[in-house]
């Protein structure tokens, strides 16, 4: 009975000593939160000085070779080396066969066909010096030079309506312009390059069996390329035939000068663009190449140009005076990549270059200034 009164008293004294602390702790406990501070940004500024500003409008595009042939096989036959390989990146140089088919069956059909020809025109030789003395010379002459090893040479020429009927009769031109769409025919065995150039793609190999209309490669002319840029349709008239273009590659590390060759006539109809080509030389150029050309436009008199960033929806910049911020409204006459162009903002006027965070009209501000170096 007295461990239970004292176990009873314990407990109270505890629940006392308890509340008694947390009331000390409660009543110590100061708010120790710092009182907000005015805090007044800081901008950087510049005075406004008009001036004529140039407008240049940026187009972009990839360089593709000014002349290109896509080798296709008119005929059909077994792909044979030649005197160089056929890979991509080969050069040839102007006349220098590119492709060389098996012409071998088709070339003996020629010269069979050749043959029956000059049978066929040595038959008349003797009709023709009995009837037409006064044309025999001309005709035994081109008998004469005829070579079977070489092409077939062009017919003398007609002089009389009795002569054409004669030849005609006998079936001499009949006979020649079937040996002349012959050697035409041979000819597509071997295809040329019609100009100093490289092999950007190719498709076959040698020994490959090529079939009619396949197509074989690309083959380009080096050293001249044009550029494709599309460029908004309010600026058509910086786009004229002749007009000098400034290009320069991705990293602006080089400059080349190209030339407007030719302008659309059609609008884009989904972009509003119009479409140009530019020509541009230089040896170290490729196909497909990336570079940017700045078309150089009118120039803007007694207006300034600012970041895009410094613009508001509402076409107003923010101002400074007398350390508050204010906005002010602005004409923009030209609008690129980074910059606009504005005109009616006054001469002297202190306009934030840069842009601040959560700025309204009426913030106070200060000014940024540039610290000034002191003499020893």
């Amino acid at each position: 009975m007295q461990r239970t009164i004292i176990s009873i008293v314990l407990g109270i004294i505890i629940i006392i000593g308890a509340i008694f602390f947390a009331n000390k702790i409660i009543d110590s406990k100061q708010d120790r939160r710092p009182a907000p501070q005015k805090v007044v940004k800081t901008v950087f500024v510049d005075t406004v000085k008009n001036g004529e500003v140039p407008v240049t409008v940026p187009a972009n595009g990839n360089l593709v070779a000014k002349d290109r042939v896509e080798l296709y096989a008119e005929v059909q036959g077994v792909f044979r080396k030649g005197t160089k390989p056929f890979k991509t990146g080969q050069e040839y140089n102007a006349g220098q066969t590119l492709i060389r088919i098996d012409a071998s069956e088709y070339y003996a059909s020629v010269q069979s066909a050749k043959s029956e020809f000059y049978n066929l025109l040595t038959s008349i030789m003797p009709d023709l010096q009995l009837d037409y003395p006064e044309h025999f010379a001309k005709w035994q002459t081109y008998l004469s030079n005829f070579d079977l090893e070489k092409a077939t040479p062009e017919l003398p020429k007609v002089d009389s309506e009795k002569e054409k009927f004669f030849i005609t009769g006998r079936g001499i031109f009949g006979s020649y312009y079937n040996v002349k769409n012959l050697e035409q025919r041979l000819s597509k065995y071997t295809i040329s390059a019609p100009f100093t150039g490289i092999l950007t793609e190719t498709l076959v190999t040698e020994g490959t069996l090529v079939r009619s209309g396949q197509k074989l490669g690309e083959f380009i002319k080096t050293g001249v390329y044009e550029l494709e840029v599309a460029v908004s349709k309010t600026f058509a008239d910086f786009l004229s035939v002749g007009k000098s273009v400034k290009l320069f590659n991705l990293d602006k590390s080089q400059e080349y000068t190209g030339k407007v060759i030719r302008v659309n006539g059609r609008v884009d109809q989904t972009s509003q663009t119009i479409t140009s080509f530019i020509e541009v030389s230089g040896d170290n150029l490729r196909e497909g190449q990336y570079l940017e050309a700045a078309l150089s436009g009118e120039t803007v008199t007694k207006a300034i140009e600012v970041d895009r960033s410094l613009l508001t929806q509402n076409d107003k910049i923010f101002v400074v005076k007398d350390s508050i911020l204010d906005l002010l409204d602005v004409t923009p006459v030209y609008y690129s990549d980074k910059k606009v162009v504005l005109k009616d903002v006054p001469d002297g006027t202190t306009i934030v270059s840069k842009p601040i965070i959560g700025a309204y009209a009426g913030m106070l501000v200060k000014v940024f200034e540039e610290p000034t170096e002191t003499g020893k």
